[in-house]
């Protein structure tokens, strides 16, 4: 009796430890549901400005305030929560601005704090949404066109479409894999005012500003918006940013794909399904979907994109009568003739019991370690996206990321044999989450 009683008392101490973590992680999940998550913050520091952009996984709302001693620009973004994956402070060389800090200023408010050189007061703030990014706010330092004075645009207005986002895709390009003996010319697609002063402050520390309501930023800075506006009494407006090609130009620049080549290629196609899930999905339709969406959403930041294949079939001239080498070095061949800068290889895992499930990332074992970085990088975006288990980066010999001349990963997005994940993959939402992902991982790759 002693010794049940014994085993009964330490699996309530294993136990209880578990619960309480369980518990936490709920808590968290549901203090955060329907907030949008801050994801990044990116920098660009040119000779004339620095632009600071931050992302997030929702269009956003914000406030702005400057503080004097030292001089600071505060944006505080609502409704909002930061990823533990943003780094917290970031110092950059500019003489426009010292230093930028972000942090969780209160449950459900993203403080953004940019300490601006003395005479650097010339600077606008707008919001951009579409592209890879759903919301973004995006901070500008420097010789800016309309100098005359800072402007802060409404948080929430919508970007009008202009010519040159319209058009980033360029024509058609085949790849010289054997044009003449090709099945289809669709195989392969080429996408592609001065501000109010606040009392005199001590200079604060690193993060003071930011960790919660700290006594400076949160009492004695002036919330301004002015849009061009002379009173600017609140601190929204209704003035429309002034968003130039220029800017769309900028921000893809930002992200390091404006100009990229990439080739994305959907596993398996034509006679070959790839393996099926319990309900008779096929990885060869969830691949091609994944990669179709993917490209819409590169080429919308500016990238050039080849797709191996556009519709189910196979990619070598030979079609069904190819060798698995030679349609295998048919994929090889569309990024190597392209001179692509990046590989992407989309698959769906399989195994013999349901259970199994995640994300994993793939490169060559012998090959570089920016096909390292780059499957880690994709992984890790697929995985923040559709929220798999991770199942890590792992080194391989797949002939696709071995025959390739460039950084090349496949990324097994998740398990098409688990129930859940075959589902998952099957819908409309988890297809665009699963693009968006390795979308993510890609602009990380570059940025």
């Amino acid at each position: 009796m002693k010794r049940i009683l014994f085993l009964l008392s330490v699996i309530a101490v294993m136990v209880l430890p578990m619960t309480g973590v369980s518990a936490a992680a709920s808590d968290f999940s549901e203090r955060v549901s329907g907030m949008a998550e801050i994801t990044a913050v990116r920098v660009n520091s040119g000779s004339d400005k620095i632009r600071i952009v931050v992302d997030a996984s929702k269009p956003v709302r914000y406030t702005t305030m400057t503080l004097k001693n030292p001089d600071r620009v505060i944006v505080d973004i609502q409704g909002a929560w930061l990823s533990a994956k943003v780094k917290r402070e970031i110092l950059v060389s500019s003489r426009f601005v010292n230093d930028i800090r972000i942090g969780q200023f209160n449950k459900n408010t993203v403080r953004l704090v940019v300490e601006n050189k003395v005479g650097s007061s010339n600077y606008k703030i707008f919001p951009l949404k579409g592209g890879t990014v759903p919301g973004r706010v995006v901070l500008d330092f420097g010789n800016l066109s309309d100098s005359s004075k800072a402007v802060i645009a409404v948080p929430d207005v919508q970007k009008k479409p202009t010519p040159s986002t319209q058009g980033t895709t360029s024509p058609v390009t085949q790849p010289s894999v054997k044009p003449s003996d090709s099945p289809s010319s669709s195989n392969t697609t080429s996408a592609p005012a001065k501000k109010p002063e606040s009392k005199p402050a001590a200079k604060p520390s690193a993060g003071e500003d930011i960790d919660g309501p700290a006594k400076d930023a949160a009492g004695t800075g002036t919330q301004t918006a002015d849009a061009g506006k002379d009173s600017g009494s609140s601190n929204q407006s209704n003035a429309q940013p002034v968003i130039t090609d220029d800017t769309d130009a900028d921000i893809a620049a930002l992200t390091g794909l404006k100009g990229r080549k990439i080739t994305i290629d959907p596993g398996h196609g034509g006679n070959d399904s790839g393996a099926i899930g319990p309900t008779g999905v096929m990885e060869k339709s969830v691949t091609l979907r994944i990669a179709n969406e993917l490209r819409r959403l590169l080429v919308a930041e500016g990238a050039t994109v080849y797709m191996t294949r556009t519709t189910d079939t196979e990619v070598s001239p030979k079609g069904a009568n190819a060798s698995d080498i030679e349609e295998l070095q048919a994929r090889c061949d569309v990024a190597n003739n392209t001179k692509s800068d990046i590989f992407i290889s989309i698959h769906m895992d399989s195994f013999s019991s349901g259970a199994a499930k995640g994300t994993t990332g793939y490169y060559y074992s012998l090959g570089s370690q920016r096909s390292r970085d780059l499957a880690d990088k994709v992984r890790q975006g697929v995985i923040d996206q559709i929220g798999t288990q991770s199942r890590g980066t792992q080194s391989s010999n797949f002939y696709v990321v071995k025959h390739t001349d460039m950084p090349a990963t496949l990324v097994e997005v998740a398990f098409i044999s688990n129930p859940q994940e075959e589902q998952l993959l099957n819908s409309e939402e988890g297809i665009q989450k699963a693009a968006q992902g390795i979308a993510d991982g890609i602009a990380d790759y570059f940025g």
